[in-house]
């Protein structure tokens, strides 16, 4: 049995495309998640009997590589062209719209994507607590990654936690989703029904940091706090059934100033990528990407 030449720590988009970078230049790879599912922080659980992203939004596209993978996703089928239009929403004012980059989403959830990338590897369910032997990348927020070993000018994040709720009709001041201004407790919310293509009437509101701040040890006494802002900006009736899902780690609230991080300690090579890992913008689906595409690369040119 050939001993895999590195270990990748994180089953998220991250962690994904290091695997594909490293797998593409002929090295053996091992990937390891404590998640039930790949796909980390684009997570699209099934509630009741469809897929809801709980998790990222959307992404959007710059990078020419990137562009490359999301054409075949376009063509396989499994991401399309959303939208670059959002509402603007706020309590006691009339909606308004605000246009900017073009939006992908996708039929069967965002996860669907990483499992795409993902193909052909087998991700071993594990909880780990210390570094692996060998060669590791370690593809997951700074926080997490700290309980593991010493991370160069770690970042912090702030958390979100994601109310999904499903009404008895899609009746809101918005088409697709709406950034919502001044308000304490949420600053998103996306119609995943239009974002899926099912029409089906459910939201997913992403709460403020501070409101999350105050509901990590109890995500589902969120929701009624939640549930009273989307009344707010909204004027929505009250929901069929509701689900809270917690991200303690959900945006970066700074960035590295390179595109990954890479050290050698002990004769091994440990490296570090994900969204956090993006000095050219904000953090985002395709930064998390083009960290692990990267990270993946300078491995296999030093190995």
């Amino acid at each position: 049995m050939t001993t895999p030449h590195v270990t990748v720590v994180g089953a998220g988009i991250a962690g994904a495309a290091c695997a594909v970078a490293l797998r593409d230049a002929g090295l053996a790879v091992r990937i390891v998640d404590r998640g039930r599912a790949p796909g980390g922080r684009m997570a699209s659980p099934e509630l009741h009997g469809r897929r809801v992203d709980t998790g990222a939004g959307y992404f959007t596209v710059k990078d020419d590589g990137f562009a490359s993978i999301v054409d075949g996703w376009a063509k396989a089928g499994l991401a399309h062209e959303w939208t670059d239009t959002f509402g603007v929403v706020a309590a006691g004012s009339d909606p308004e719209t605000k246009t900017g980059p073009m939006r992908w989403a996708t039929a069967n959830g965002l996860r669907s994507l990483v499992r795409s990338l993902l193909d052909g590897f087998d991700v071993v369910t594990e909880t780990i607590d210390h570094l692996p032997d060998g060669d590791v990348v370690i593809a997951m927020p700074d926080p997490q990654a700290a309980r593991l070993v010493s991370v160069p000018d770690a970042v912090d994040y702030d958390p979100v936690i994601a109310v999904v709720a499903e009404f008895g009709s899609r009746a809101w001041p918005f088409e697709n989703a709406a950034f919502v201004n001044d308000h304490p407790d949420i600053n998103f919310v996306a119609d995943d029904g239009a974002r899926r293509g099912d029409g089906a009437p459910v939201l997913v509101a992403h709460t403020t940091a501070e409101r999350a701040g105050k509901h990590l040890d109890d995500p589902q006494s969120a929701i009624d706090p939640v549930l009273r802002a989307l009344k707010d900006v909204l004027d929505v009736a009250d929901p069929v059934w509701t689900h809270a899902h917690r991200w303690t780690f959900a945006k970066p609230a700074a960035q590295h100033e390179s595109s990954f991080g890479y050290s050698r300690e002990n004769g091994r090579i440990i490296g570090f990528a994900g969204d956090q890992w993006c000095p050219s913008g904000s953090p985002r689906v395709e930064s998390a990407w083009m960290s692990g595409t990267a990270l993946g690369k300078q491995i296999a040119a030093d190995t």
